[in-house]
Formats: C-alpha cells, structure tokens, sequence
C-alpha cells in the first residue's frame, strides 16, 4: 500500500502539468477520487458533441520490456486515443490511463507516467485520472498492459464526417514518425528468429507515435478538410475505406508514397508488398481528404518533416478502392 500511494501522489504531481485553466472544479481533487471532473461549461461551445475513443499500444510493450525504456510508450498511448479523435473534428479535452502489471515498480512506471504526462502535453488535454492494478496472477514477472481513454468535443455543425467527402477530393498523405504503434507482433517473431537487428533499428522501434494534434486543431478551425484518417491497424487503405461512402471511390497511387528506412529495412527481411501494406503504416500516419483549393494552406501548418502531400483522389465509380502503383522501397 505505501508503494502505490507514494505512485498516487507522485501522479498528482505530474498531471498538473497538464491541467487546462478553470476547467476543474477547486474545491475538488481528480487524482486520488473515485471520478473525476472537468467543467465542460468553461470551454463556451455553442452545441458541443463528446466524442471518445480508447486504445492500448499492443505488443509494442514487449519491445520497451526487450529494451528496458519505458519512458515513450506513455506518449504512443495518448497518441493512439487522440489521433482518433481528431478524425471526428474533435479536440481532446481529457485522458485518463490504466495501467496492470505483475508488480508495481516505481521506477518503471515513472517512466510510464512521465511519457504519458508529455503525449498529454502535446495533445493539449488534461490527465484527470486512471488505475494501476497489480495483477501477479495474470501478468507473469515484468509484464504489464496499458489502456488509454481520450474525450474531446466538436461543434455539432464542424464534426467531419464521410458524409462530407466529395468527387475529385484529394488525399493527402501525413508522413508517420516511424512504425508508430502497429506491427510489432511482426517485429517480435523477427526478433526471436534472430534476425540481426542494428542498433539503429532497434532505436526505431520505440520511437514515439507521431500525435497530429496540434496540426489538426488549426485545419479544423479554418475548415480546410473533409475528413481524415488514422492509420493504424490494417495499414492505408483499409483504414481509407472507412472514411468514404459508399457511392464514391478511393483512387491511392502507391508510387507517391514516401516511405521510411525502417520499413526498407523490414521489406529486405521477406515480406511481400501485400503484407507490409496491412500490417505497417509504410510511411503515412494520417490521412486527409480535401477540396484541393485547400492543399497549400494545410501544407502550411506543418513543419517540412510531416508536411502533407497527394497520393490520391475520389471519384465516381462502382468499386470502393483502386490501387495503382507500387511503393519504392
């Protein structure tokens, strides 16, 4: 018991770091009570839609255990919950975590925590809360699983949506900062068939999930996109596909793809084109669909890294998806 209140108070620490001004309620403390608030009237929307979203960052935390660094994976969980949220038009508001692990171990979640606080930081939203459970019955020495839940709000009349994408829209690929969240059961199998791994690649696998956003929330509100997509589990197009109606087409040209080292390095380790696509993000870890009067003002808001350009377009056509091309790896 005293290891995890020294935990709780060591959390109530950090998350005021990520507090948003007057949105709490001063004579009541989130960390440490049985819910939390936020005071929703404070943000001053008109007809304002909650919007939520919760992930985990799969078996990418086998990597951080591999490498003993745990102090990013807190920054892909926030990413993965709030990089959803975006493609509704929403802005994150708050998070809270869930953290279950053989034994808690302060240090370790430390790290944890600290990367957590610093997606929070990033996304511009509040850490209100969340649960450690020590479970060694189910989670055998060292091992542990983390959750994320993310809320935010839109404006009923900003919420992007399918319903709004349009014939000869254009794609726009988001470049990712890497492997992101996805894949890594692939990455473990690599792993322990012994492939030989570089140091530097062993770097990129716990480089953090790109979070898009602060990009997101100056597009939303100037209204320059339709709507976007997240790319995460099932690669570019299937996560394209959910984002478009069923009376139009993908059209996505797999040459404009700009693809990173790291997936040249797992290409050359025999997995065919088809695999990669499903499995990995190949390069891109967002996608927006706009009118293509838009395009050079939403290239604007990005820095020349993660700046945004065409790989396709929407068209009139009885099939959902038409891929051409082929990637350059």
């Amino acid at each position: 018991m005293a290891t995890a209140d020294k935990l709780v108070n060591y959390i109530s620490k950090i998350s005021k770091k990520t507090h948003k001004k007057n949105t709490e309620t001063k004579s009541f403390k989130n960390i440490g009570s049985f819910a939390s608030i936020f005071e929703l009237a404070k943000l001053k929307l008109k007809n304002p839609l909650i919007v939520s979203s919760t992930d985990g960052v799969g078996t990418k935390i086998e990597i951080a255990n591999k490498l003993n660094k745990f102090d990013t994976i807190g920054i892909d969980l926030v990413a993965m919950c709030v990089n959803d949220l975006i493609v509704q038009g929403a802005k994150p508001i708050f998070f809270l975590d869930y953290i279950a692990t053989n034994k808690i171990k302060i240090k370790k979640l430390k790290n944890i925590l600290d990367g957590i606080v610093s997606g929070c930081k990033i996304a511009d939203c509040s850490l209100v809360g969340g649960e450690t459970a020590e479970m060694p019955q189910t989670y055998t020495k060292d091992k542990f699983d983390l959750s994320g839940f993310a809320v935010g709000v839109v404006e009923k009349n900003k919420l992007l949506s399918k319903e709004r994408v349009r014939v000869n829209d254009i794609v726009l690929a988001v470049p990712s900062s890497g492997l992101h969240s996805n894949g890594f059961s692939l990455i473990n199998y690599l792993i322990k068939k012994k492939h030989s791994i570089p140091i530097k690649v062993k770097k990129e696998f716990l480089k953090p999930t790109k979070i898009y956003v602060p990009e997101l929330n100056k597009i939303n509100k100037k209204n320059l996109i339709n709507v976007g997509a997240n790319i995460t589990g099932g690669g570019l197009v299937d996560n394209l596909k959910r984002v478009i109606p069923n009376n139009l087409c993908l059209n996505i040209n797999l040459t404009n793809i700009k693809t990173k080292k790291i997936f040249k390095w797992l290409k050359t380790k025999n997995i065919t084109d088809s695999e990669m696509l499903k499995t990995f993000n190949c390069g891109v870890g967002f996608c927006l669909i706009a009118n293509k009067k838009n395009i050079k003002k939403i290239q604007n808001i990005f820095s020349m890294k993660y700046r945004p350009y065409p790989i396709g377009f929407i068209s009139k056509a009885k099939e959902k998806v038409k891929v051409f091309g082929k990637i350059k790896w």
